[in-house]
């Protein structure tokens, strides 16, 4: 038996898949994942992949941001909480959740977005994703945040306006990105 793969909006994921979803991101994340990181992953589509004994090995979402370049508003679809279980990484299971979103996002936002990890980079570079060369920034409640550390982990693919000038990403609560 293969690998199973799902895609679903957050509200159709039961309290078990819930619970195993936070499992998985916390195992391979290593506790560097709070209750904020979480939350940003919810609110839109998940593929999920299990093992033939029903074990979530691979997890990503992509969700809704609105983000600011130029004098335009982007719906722009913005990858969460991607991770493979790490005794099935180099596998494909990475390639296979990506497929999955980068369809959706294909199909339903502007262009597509995510701050990428050390590990992660290399994947989404050989998918087509690039490091936006400008600003990041986010819209906070007191006005524009300029955030220089994300600065170089922000790609972006699709139908990009341009590549120059900043993007700035709506705010929320713990990392802004």
């Amino acid at each position: 038996m293969t690998d199973a793969l799902r895609t679903l909006h957050t509200s159709s994921l039961t309290p078990a898949e819930l619970t195993d979803i936070r499992a998985l991101l916390d195992g391979c994340f290593r506790g560097d994942l709070d209750d904020d990181d979480f939350d940003h992953l919810l609110g839109g589509m998940h593929t999920l992949v299990r093992d033939a004994e029903g074990r979530m090995v691979a997890h990503g979402s992509v969700i809704m941001r609105r983000v600011r370049h130029g004098d335009r508003f982007h719906r722009v679809g913005y990858v969460e909480a991607m991770a493979v279980r790490e005794d099935r990484r180099r596998e494909g299971l990475g390639s296979r959740v990506m497929d999955e979103l980068e369809g959706i996002i294909d199909r339903a936002y502007d262009f597509g977005a995510l701050s990428a990890s050390a590990l992660g980079e290399l994947l989404y570079r050989s998918r087509g994703w690039w490091a936006w060369p400008g600003r990041i920034e986010g819209i906070g409640p007191q006005g524009l945040v300029h955030l220089p550390d994300e600065e170089g982990t922000v790609l972006v693919r699709g139908a990009v306006p341009g590549d120059r000038g900043a993007l700035a990403f709506d705010w929320r609560d713990g990392d802004v990105l």
